[in-house]
């Protein structure tokens, strides 16, 4: 195979990976055929910049059988492979020729954690160094990767990554058998916040420490909604990850989960909008309207259900609510939330169009809050 041939059959397996920003108001909508096809597509990065991010694998070569993974040991498939030199070429023509502003990097495990990290490693460092690459990059961390390893990918990339893939150790063994949960995965996220913490800013890339990730399969080692939020909550915590993706479960063919039924799309979006609403809101996990076995309810969205619950009988009142109080009401953002409080230091607010030229989508707000002490529901024949 050529060169392109190359990139295209590596960034064909990399549609289970997450990367850009999921958004809580809506699921992603992908047309699976096309995003498999894809080189190169559009990604916002965690500044809220949008750019063409070119998404591969280094190396398809897999000695790890997860039993979830399309390049799983063992599985017959046609493989590939770049030399780190070969691909940091490749990618700088891509980016010269405005084809490609930032890469999400991956590969799969040959030769063990150590030796595919060196060479991650060895393609970011070239792409920087030698073709002075200044774009977005994301490395994943290895499983079984050293500590300087973890804090050379820190100096050379905008972002690196640790897929969990499971919430505990328990659930891991269901998915990942030759993974180690706290040594392998857990540790390079530690490690990466004491470097975050100990070592001076001008010695990362762009003169900032990178912000690191992690993935849960959701759905894959049949653990519940609250399992992994628990563990999204504690990692926010402690490691200070900046995103938990999630997703949804999907069996691939010839692996041992292929009959496992897939996992429905909603409920990964449900585990974003919870995420957001702890990470960004205020919101406990006692507060999320967990049902039966743990899981969240696929049918109404978890800032809804808790405002159905709370607030019919003690709505906010605009006016006088705290920024806290605001991020509770369905319809009103981070950005509404500021908005409101600045506009009422001018004006009361008084009907659901002054809301509405706020940027609040004041129909899903309007059963939860209080206008100058009336119900705002009541105003709705006004638009």
């Amino acid at each position: 195979m050529d060169s392109a041939e190359t990139l295209k059959l590596l960034a064909s397996q990399m549609s289970f990976e997450a990367d850009g920003e999921p958004s809580p108001a809506a699921p992603a909508c992908f047309n699976p055929r096309e995003r498999e096809q894809a080189f190169v597509h559009p990604a916002q990065l965690p500044n809220g910049q949008k750019v063409m991010l070119l998404k591969t694998l280094l190396s398809s070569v897999c000695e790890r059988n997860c039993f979830y993974c399309p390049f799983r040991a063992g599985r017959d498939f046609r493989r590939a492979a770049f030399q780190p030199d070969e691909f940091a070429s490749l990618f700088a023509k891509l980016s010269a020729a405005n084809l490609a502003e930032g890469i999400f990097l991956s590969s799969g495990v040959a030769g063990g954690g150590i030796r595919s990290m060196d060479k991650l490693l060895a393609a970011a460092e070239i792409l920087r160094v030698r073709h002075q690459f200044r774009g977005y990059i994301h490395l994943k961390i290895m499983p079984g990767a050293e500590k300087e390893q973890v804090f050379r990918a820190m100096q050379l990339a905008d972002r690196i990554s640790v897929n969990l893939e499971a919430p505990n150790s328990e659930r891991l063994s269901k998915l990942a058998p030759r993974k180690v949960f706290f040594e392998e995965l857990l540790n390079p996220l530690k490690w990466a916040d004491e470097f975050r913490r100990a070592v001076p800013a001008y010695k990362f890339w762009k003169g900032r420490a990178p912000s690191t990730v992690t993935q849960f399969v959701a759905g894959g080692a049949d653990e519940s909604d609250l399992e992994l939020l628990t563990t999204t909550v504690w990692l926010n915590k402690n490691v200070n990850l900046k995103r938990a993706y999630f997703s949804a479960f999907s069996p691939i063919p010839d692996t041992p989960l292929e009959n496992k039924p897939p996992t429905d799309p909603v409920r990964q979006h449900r585990l974003y909008q919870a995420s957001f609403l702890l990470r960004d809101y205020g919101f406990d996990l006692e507060d999320l309207p967990f049902a039966g076995g743990d899981n969240l309810p696929l049918d109404v969205d978890p800032k809804q259900a808790w405002a159905q619950a709370n607030l019919r009988e003690r709505p906010v009142e605009i006016n006088k609510a705290e920024k806290r109080d605001l991020l509770r009401v369905p319809g009103i953002g981070l950005k509404g939330a500021e908005a409101i409080l600045k506009a009422r230091r001018i004006n009361r607010l008084r009907d659901l169009s002054a809301l509405k030229k706020l940027g609040i989508l004041s129909e899903r707000a309007a059963p939860f809050i209080l206008l100058d002490g009336r119900k705002a529901a009541a105003q709705l024949a006004m638009f």
